[in-house]
């Protein structure tokens, strides 16, 4: 009788230790996302500061791009690491959602936007897009982490996209369609054959394909968003299948 209850009392500090095990993993872990998410507001709260900042000085949008270009490649290279989260399970995100945006971005600031001198309108267009969308998907991370979420947040997130989404897609498409001239011109990024490699790419193309994707890639990321919203807002339950 003794022994079965010294059993019993092992099990139970066991159970114990296992439930304050996980309770300090989950609090740490949610204050490492809540700290990530922070930052990420700050940083693109930064752009946008930086940006109005530029447009009052000078009165034109005519060299903003330049101005905060290096800090934007930095962002968004960065967010690579975003991706890796959702690999891992750090975060309960699409992986194939998350890389789709995160890589498309990172194609627009350094093989687009970093090697072609263009029109800035399109440029400008998807900037201020993704400066908007991004302080408020992180602002709403970080007070739904805070368990202090105001409405005009969750409204924010779940309702602007609907204009968003497709005005950056717009802006991105129009800078690589305002490349193609230039670079079908220059060669740029092209290998011709005969060459030690034998081997050719033509990157006019690569651009032409590039733009093609767009038309089965970005519904996706949409009607995702447009699922969650039903969900968030309206209480919906949504069953997706496994990505």
């Amino acid at each position: 009788m003794a022994s079965s209850e010294e059993d019993g009392t092992v099990e139970e500090k066991e159970n114990n230790n296992k439930k304050r095990t996980k309770s300090a993993l989950a609090y740490r872990m949610a204050h490492f996302l809540q700290h990530r998410h922070d930052r990420r507001v700050r940083a693109w709260l930064v752009l946008a500061m930086a940006m109005i900042r530029f447009y009052i000085q000078k009165g034109t949008h005519k060299g903003l791009y330049r101005s905060i270009a290096r800090t934007l490649k930095f962002f968004q290279t960065f967010a690579l690491v975003e991706v890796g989260h959702c690999a891992i399970g750090i975060v309960r995100t699409s992986v194939i959602v998350t890389g789709v945006q995160v890589c498309s971005r990172i194609f627009m600031v350094w093989f687009i936007t970093n090697s072609i001198r263009q029109s800035e309108e399109s440029v400008i267009l998807f900037l201020v897009v993704w400066t908007v969308t991004e302080i408020t998907r992180y602002s709403y991370y970080t007070f739904n982490l805070l368990h202090h979420l105001p409405y005009f947040i969750k409204w924010a997130r779940y309702n602007l996209f609907i204009v968003l989404y497709p005005l950056g897609v717009v802006g991105e498409l129009m800078t690589i369609y305002a490349a193609l001239p230039f670079v079908r011109r220059s060669g740029m990024y092209s290998m011709r054959l005969p060459n030690v490699y034998n081997v050719s790419f033509d990157y006019y193309y690569c651009l032409i394909i590039v733009m093609l994707s767009y038309i089965p890639l970005f519904p996706q990321l949409y009607f995702h968003m447009l699922r969650q919203r039903r969900r968030v807002l309206h209480g919906e339950v949504i069953v997706e299948k496994d990505d």
